[in-house]
């Protein structure tokens, strides 16, 4: 994993202590961690996992 990614924060995060997530894309991968644990663990899955995972999250 790069460490120069560019992390996204949700649209659905706030500053009020609520659920974070940040996203960031790389050649290969997307990398999710919890933007309250910036140097914490990270989850990375393929786009094609993480394109069916907002594809089923949509529908709901």
């Amino acid at each position: 994993m790069s460490s120069a990614l560019r992390w996204f924060k949700s649209s659905y995060s706030n500053d009020s202590g609520g659920d974070c997530v940040e996203v960031a894309q790389d050649v290969d991968a997307i990398h999710i961690r919890d933007s309250k644990n910036p140097t914490g663990p990270t989850l990375t899955v393929s786009s094609g996992a993480w394109g069916a995972f907002l594809k089923g999250a949509r529908t709901l």
